[in-house]
C-alpha cells in the first residue's frame, strides 16, 4: 500500500491539522519558548539581549532551528509572529502526515489510517509519562520538528529509501542532537529485527558507550542544586501513575502484537515488538544514569524522553485497531469517542492556562496582564535595558507560563523556573545562576536599597513588580496587576 498521499489526504490532513490546533491551543512564547525564541530573534538583531544571553544562546548554538526560523523570516519578511504560527502548523502537519503513513504501513483497512491520525491529533498534548514532554507542545521548538522527523526516520528506513532516512537523521541531528538518538536507535532496532541479524542492542549500548562523556564536568554544588529541581530527571523522584505510564504502553504493545500475528498484520507485529525493546533498553539506560549519585552528571541525557516516540506510535496503532475493528463504518461511533476526548483536552489546556486566551494569534490584542506589561517593555524602553523581575514569575497565578525575554525582547537577571533548566544542561552557567538567583532571595519583601543593590552589582536599571509595588520607584507603567518601574 503506497505511503505517499494524495490531494484528498492532503486535504484531510490540513483540516485536522488545523482542528488539532484549534483544540489544544496556540501559546507562541510560553515555557520553553522563553529559551528558543530569544535565539531566533537575536539572530535577526544582534543589538537584543545584550546581557545574559548564555541562558538561550548556549542552546541556540547547539541546534540549527533558530537559523531556520530566522531565515526564513529573513527571506520572506514575514514578521516573527506569523512565521512561528506558519511553521507550527506546518510541525502539526508534518506529525499527521507521519503518523497516516506509519498507518498505512501497518494496516490494510483505509479506515485504520484515519483511526490512528485522529487519535494523535486528539492527544497532542497529553503528558509523556514523567517526562515533562507533550506529543507536541503549544507552541513551535526544536522539539516541533525533530518530533515528527524521528517517525520518518523509521518510516523511510522500513521503506528501504535509506538516503531519505540519512537526511532526515542529519536533519534531526542538526534541529535535536538529544532526540536523533532516539529515532536512530529505533530504527537500527527495525532493521535489525527485520532483518534477523545482527544484535542491535549490542550495537545500540556500544553506540551509548562512545557518547563524549568528557564533555560532562563534575557535579558542583551549585549544579546540583539545579539538578534537584528537576524531578524528572530522576526516576526515583517519579509518581507512581508516571512510573504506570512507563510499562502500561509496553503491556498494550504486547497485546498490539498478539492482535496483529492474529490478524496477519506483520508490519504492525514488528513495529510493536521492536518498540517493546526500544523502551526497555532506555528504562535501563535510565536506571544506570539517574540512580547512582556518581551518574548525576549525565542525568541530562533524559533517557526516558525515549517515550515521547513510545506514546506517539502507541496511539497510532490504537487507534487503528480501534478504527478497523471497533469503530468500523459507523459515524456515531467515532463521534462517541473522539467528541468527549477532545472537548477534555481542550478543557485541560484551558485550566492549564486560564488567564490567556486559548489561541493567542499574531496581532490579536492581549487580555493576559504580564503579557500587556511585557509588550509595552518591547515598545517603550531601550534594547540594552536590564531587568530584574520575581525569579519565580513564570509560576505566579496569572501569569500562565509567559516568557518575558520572548514577549519584552529584554535581557534579565536568571531566573529559577526557566534558566535552571539551561543549566542543566550547560553546567558551566551554575555559577551565574546561583548568584544572580541567590542575589533575588527575598524578592517579595525588596525594599527601594535592595533594588539599588542589584543595580550595582549586576546593572540592572529596569523592575518588573507585582501590585502595590515599592515606595520610591519610578513606575511609567502599571496595570491591574503589574508595574514597570525604573531604578534611577
Amino acid at each position: 500500500m503506497s505511503t505517499r498521499p494524495g490531494p484528498k489526504q492532503i486535504a484531510v490532513l490540513l483540516l485536522l491539522t488545523a482542528a488539532a490546533i484549534l483544540i489544544h491551543g496556540y501559546h507562541p512564547y510560553i515555557e520553553d519558548g522563553e529559551i528558543y525564541v530569544p535565539g531566533i530573534k537575536q539572530a535577526l538583531n544582534p543589538a537584543l539581549y545584550p546581557y545574559n544571553r548564555g541562558f538561550f544562546a548556549s542552546h541556540a548554538h547547539l541546534t540549527w532551528f533558530p537559523s531556520l526560523i530566522a531565515g526564513f523570516v529573513h527571506i520572506t519578511h514575514m514578521p516573527v509572529d506569523w512565521a512561528l504560527l506558519l511553521w507550527q502548523f506546518l510541525c502539526v502537519f508534518l506529525l499527521l502526515l507521519a503518523c497516516w503513513q506509519m498507518g498505512r504501513l501497518c494496516f490494510r483497512d483505509s479506515r485504520a489510517c484515519w483511526g490512528g491520525v485522529a487519535l494523535v491529533a486528539s492527544l497532542l498534548t497529553i503528558p509523556v509519562a514523567g517526562t515533562a514532554l507533550y506529543i507536541m507542545d503549544q507552541y513551535l521548538n526544536p522539539r516541533s520538528l525533530s518530533t515528527p522527523a524521528l517517525l520518518f526516520i523509521a518510516i523511510n528506513s522500513i521503506e528501504r529509501r535509506f538516503w531519505s532516512a540519512a537526511l532526515w537523521t542529519v536533519f534531526t541531528a542538526a534541529i535535536h542532537p538529544l532526540m536523533v538518538v532516539f529515532g536512530l536507535s529505533y530504527a537500527i532496532l527495525l532493521l535489525g529485527m527485520e532483518w534477523s541479524q545482527a544484535r542491535p542492542r549490542t550495537r545500540i549500548v556500544s553506540a551509548f558507550l562512545l557518547l563524549p562523556f568528557g564533555l560532562f564536568p563534575p557535579v558542583t554544588g551549585a549544579y546540583r542544586e539545579v539538578l534537584q529541581s528537576r524531578a524528572y530527571f530522576f526516576l526515583l523522584r517519579w509518581e507512581w501513575y508516571e512510573w504506570l505510564g512507563i510499562f502500561a504502553p509496553l503491556v498494550l504493545l504486547w497485546w498490539f502484537h498478539r492482535i496483529a500475528r492474529q490478524q496477519k498484520l506483520p508490519m504492525l507485529d514488528l513495529l510493536c515488538r521492536a518498540l517493546i525493546g526500544f523502551g526497555l533498553f532506555f528504562f535501563v539506560v535510565a536506571l544506570v544514569i539517574t540512580i547512582p549519585p556518581r551518574f548525576a552528571n549525565f542525568a541530562e541525557l533524559q533517557p526516558m524522553r525515549n517515550l515521547q516516540l513510545v506514546y506517539i506510535l502507541l496511539f497510532v496503532f490504537a487507534g487503528g485497531l480501534l478504527a478497523q475493528f471497533v469503530l468500523k463504518d459507523r459515524a456515531w461511533r467515532w463521534l462517541l469517542l473522539f467528541a468527549p476526548l477532545c472537548a477534555s483536552m481542550w478543557f485541560a489546556q484551558r485550566e492549564l492556562f486560564p488567564a490567556t486566551p486559548h489561541l493567542e494569534w499574531p496581532g490579536r490584542e492581549a487580555k493576559n496582564d504580564w503579557v500587556s506589561a511585557f509588550l509595552w517593555v518591547r515598545g517603550n524602553t531601550p534594547v540594552d535595558a536590564y531587568f530584574a523581575l520575581d525569579p519565580d514569575y513564570m509560576e505566579l497565578p496569572g501569569e500562565d507560563q509567559h516568557g518575558f525575554r520572548a514577549i519584552a525582547e529584554r535581557s534579565r537577571l536568571a531566573d529559577r523556573i526557566k534558566d535552571s533548566g539551561a543549566v542543566t544542561m550547560f553546567p558551566a552557567l551554575a555559577g551565574t545562576w546561583h548568584e544572580q538567583v541567590g542575589a533575588q532571595s527575598g524578592w517579595k519583601t525588596f525594599q527601594v536599597q535592595d533594588f539599588h543593590h542589584l543595580k550595582e552589582t549586576f546593572g540592572v536599571n529596569w523592575v518588573v513588580l507585582q501590585r502595590p509595588g515599592v515606595a520610591g520607584l519610578s513606575c511609567p507603567y502599571q496595570n491591574n496587576t503589574l508595574l514597570v518601574c525604573q531604578v534611577q
